[in-house]
């Protein structure tokens, strides 16, 4: 995955509550299994008049030209929440977006994120509907920097907002790590304690 340190976007405001995995991608946009060709689909109920159809409704936030290549999303409150699907994370990277900033997410979905290198940053309400103000006159020329390390965002006026995320979370988007190169940081450990095993219990071990 790629290293997630430091980044300075345009912030596309979609502060509704409780949006789900179904309204991210519905499920009649998910046609294959890979991470691939989702991102036409995303938010296809409301970013298109005609269910099926693709006439963009003006609208829609992401169909604002002033928003054009956001990458980074303000949500509201309990965002990804649903089922679990993990299209719904792949439609939204493929689009563009490698941070999303809500009040609260989905737990899986927000494992989801990490997982796929997308950062989902926790921050109150109020300051997620200023980072929005914020960046309401002009987004093109008012980007958003998203800064891991001390874990701050910070609009072109200056001022910096903090957001929460998991010790765990932070170290694999930092180094770009998925599950298993995050296990793998501790195999020295992980050849000790079977070295030891094997000693203990040789009979649990197939020989060969």
């Amino acid at each position: 995955m790629q290293p997630l340190i430091r980044l300075t976007g345009i912030a596309a405001p979609l502060l509704r509550p409780n949006v789900d995995t179904d309204a991210i991608i519905p499920s009649r946009e998910m046609k294959g299994v890979t991470k691939t060709g989702l991102a036409d689909g995303l938010f296809a109920g409301w970013r298109y008049t005609e269910t099926g159809g693709r006439a963009p409704d003006p609208a829609f936030v992401l169909n604002d030209p002033a928003y054009r290549g956001a990458s980074i999303l303000l949500g509201g409150e309990n965002f990804g929440c649903g089922s679990s699907r993990e299209h719904a994370v792949w439609a939204l990277a493929e689009y563009g977006f490698r941070v999303i900033v809500a009040p609260s997410f989905s737990p899986i979905f927000r494992n989801n994120c990490t997982r796929n290198g997308v950062l989902a940053a926790c921050a109150p309400a109020e300051a997620v509907a200023a980072l929005a103000a914020a960046v309401a006159p002009a987004p093109q020329d008012r980007p958003i920097t998203v800064d891991l390390p001390t874990q701050t965002l910070t609009t072109a006026d200056g001022a910096t907002v903090g957001f929460d995320i998991s010790e765990e979370a932070r170290e694999m988007l930092l180094g770009g790590l998925d599950v298993i190169a995050l296990t793998l940081q501790s195999i020295a450990e992980i050849e000790a304690f079977r070295s030891a095993d094997r000693a203990r219990r040789p009979w649990a071990y197939v020989r060969g």
